[in-house]
């Protein structure tokens, strides 16, 4: 009983130093408020985003994966919850492109400008400053999860993903949005920070490299905030 006991007690002080370990920021009320809004390549990012604005903001993730611009309009208001954001840096993109789940859906950039104007009226309403993300690229070959899972041979031109980008931005031109074109940052570099030549994600160098870009362009307004 006395060994089960005492396992107990080291098993428990290891989880409490391994929590203790971590750098997880410490939500401050003196400080503003950001909120990241995004699929997976922003999961990959927001730890990074999360310690490099400590001290300076408390930086919050929508909870799980933001999809496409369809799950935007369903799932907005509990993303913007009642907290008062200060600064929203957001994308949906990928998932209009290359549909996955919502394949069947209407994803063309018609269809997606006009989601993306109704997130942008909602996102206004909140007074944070808005900050668009342009989607980052597709991959080269067939993605991989339409072809595995789906059994549909999926290549993006970048001429097609331009149809895409040229949409929101013309959204975000409207409304005075921000842009921080990661896009045009990671294309250079994707061959080295690219999972794959048929993946859409990026290696922990590609999501540092991105968390970079995204922490310069939040700084910029909070220097702003009185």
């Amino acid at each position: 009983m006395k060994t089960h006991f005492f396992s107990f007690i080291v098993s428990l002080l290891t989880v409490c130093v391994a929590l203790a370990q971590t750098k997880e920021p410490v939500i401050d009320p003196a400080l503003p408020n950001v909120l990241l809004i995004g699929d997976s390549i922003s999961e990959g990012y927001q730890k990074q985003v999360k310690e490099g604005l400590i001290g300076k903001a408390n930086v919050y993730k929508n909870q799980g994966n933001a999809e496409w611009s369809g799950t935007g309009i369903i799932k907005i208001d509990s993303y913007l919850g009642e907290t008062k954001w200060d600064v929203i840096h957001f994308n949906w993109g990928l998932w209009d492109i290359y549909g996955w789940e919502y394949d069947h859906e209407d994803r063309s950039p018609e269809a997606y400008a006009k989601r993306l104007d109704q997130l942008v009226t909602r996102m206004e309403k909140t007074g944070a400053k808005l900050i668009w993300a342009t989607t980052t690229p597709g991959c080269k070959d067939p993605e991989k999860t339409m072809q595995n899972r789906f059994k549909k041979e999926v290549v993006i031109t970048p001429e097609q993903q331009a149809k895409y980008s040229e949409a929101a931005l013309e959204v975000m031109k409207k409304h005075k949005v921000e842009i921080n074109d990661l896009y045009a940052d990671i294309l250079p570099e994707l061959d080295k920070y690219s999972l794959g030549k048929n993946d859409v994600h990026f290696n922990r160098e590609g999501s540092d490299f991105l968390a970079k870009k995204v922490i310069a362009a939040i700084e910029a307004p909070l220097k702003n905030l009185k």
